[in-house]
């Protein structure tokens, strides 16, 4: 029996996003894992360290399952992001507590790898579609096998003039504007430029990251099938999953989605369905390795693709954990991945290998990363009020972001 003696949250910022990490301490280890909902990161903490310590302290830190269960109940009131996420950020720092004391890397734990690295994607992203192309062929000097490609970031740039109407519209109403049409548009655009001047070779990828109305996401799904996306991610929010089987009819370009589910029925019907080919799930959304693990192999019975959500406010554990997911899963598809700055690096020694497409994971055991906390002292997180998501449609209505 491995005791837990201690839970306690962390909080980081390297390179400005900011992070929450897990450490679990036992009488004969400790273990991390990665809890970070970058938008309220605070009240992660506050929940690890008020709620999940003190249930947590004193019990063996061997029964993983049990223990996920215990947290995911205890509450009474479930499925919602701050809890999963600290409950990610113990259930991730079991599975690597289990593997330092066990000397084995998490992945052995898991069955053992099917492959020995994740084929990863990169953005792309620019100010018009020269700019993106720069970008591509950037991720292709270094390498890269595919790209994710978006012009002037989600739903594109703001389409705004100094004319009245413009200003009357908008006033008291600040967001982040855009225009869907505009969007739309300039997508189909993009890509007949990217693929002239790269090829076929390369894997592209593009999300909408909802910004459209349901209709015109089918719309724009069917008019880029001639560029053979390796996915289209996230057309519909998750309160909207029943225009998937519409999509479904009338296109035959991959679909991905999940990064913002936190129940199981948000994804059930659409794997069992098969209304997706990938499963884009936040590993930490969900509540840690353990749910993801049975989320995998759910989406093996019926077909679907494993690939994880992994942007930048991904902490290096939370990617280490996607990484050993991946190598694991018969099914796996493609990993996201953005990269990592310096500072985050020095926080987090053993920080997953980016090198020639792939991601490699590093030698140590269990999830094979650490935390310098003097490092991470370094790095306060500063929390803000969040704009990107304050997004608006050229009339100043409030849309998904």
């Amino acid at each position: 029996m491995s005791t837990i003696t201690n839970v306690r949250s962390i909080l980081t910022a390297p390179d400005s996003v900011a992070l929450v990490i897990v450490r679990v301490e036992t009488d004969d280890g400790h273990g991390l894992g990665c809890a970070t909902f970058t938008q309220r990161p605070t009240l992660v903490a506050e929940a690890v360290d008020q709620y999940l310590a003190p249930l947590l302290v004193g019990r063996d830190a061997d029964r993983i399952e049990d223990l996920w269960q215990l947290m995911y109940l205890n509450a009474y009131w479930r499925n919602g992001p701050v809890l999963n996420n600290a409950i990610s950020g113990v259930d991730m720092a079991l599975w690597d507590l289990k593997g330092k004391l066990a000397g084995m890397p998490v992945y052995d734990l898991l069955g053992g790898r099917s492959r020995n690295a994740a084929l990863v994607y990169r953005h792309a992203n620019g100010r018009d579609p020269d700019e993106v192309l720069e970008a591509v062929e950037a991720h292709l000097a270094d390498g890269a096998r595919a790209v994710r490609c978006q012009l002037g970031g989600y739903g594109g740039s703001d389409p705004a003039g100094p004319d009245p109407t413009t200003r009357a519209l908008r006033e008291s109403l600040p967001g982040a504007y855009y225009s869907p049409d505009q969007y739309r548009r300039s997508v189909v655009d993009l890509f007949d430029h990217v693929r002239r001047h790269v090829g076929t070779e390369l894997h592209l990828l593009h999300d909408i990251h909802e910004r459209l109305a349901p209709m015109d996401a089918v719309r724009l799904a069917r008019d880029l099938e001639p560029h053979e996306l390796f996915f289209l991610e996230d057309p519909f929010p998750p309160d909207q999953v029943g225009w998937f089987r519409t999509l479904r009819h009338h296109t035959i370009t991959p679909i991905a989605m999940g990064e913002l589910h936190n129940h199981p029925l948000e994804w059930q019907p659409l794997v069992t369905e098969r209304l997706i080919d990938f499963v884009r799930a936040h590993i930490s959304q969900l509540g840690g390795i353990t749910p993801a693990r049975k989320l995998a192999a759910l989406a093996e019975a019926f077909g679907v693709r494993t690939a994880w959500h992994g942007p930048h406010d991904v902490s290096p554990v939370g990617h280490a954990a996607n990484l050993h997911l991946d190598l694991t899963a018969s099914n796996f598809g493609i990993q996201e991945v953005i990269g990592f700055g310096a500072a985050t690096r020095e926080v987090f020694p053993g920080t997953p290998e980016i090198r020639d497409g792939y991601m490699w994971p590093s030698a140590g055991p269990g999830l094979g990363i650490e935390i310098d906390e003097e490092a991470a002292a370094r790095y306060p997180v500063q929390p803000s009020v969040i704009g990107w998501t304050q997004s608006r449609w050229p009339d100043g209505s409030m849309w998904t972001p």
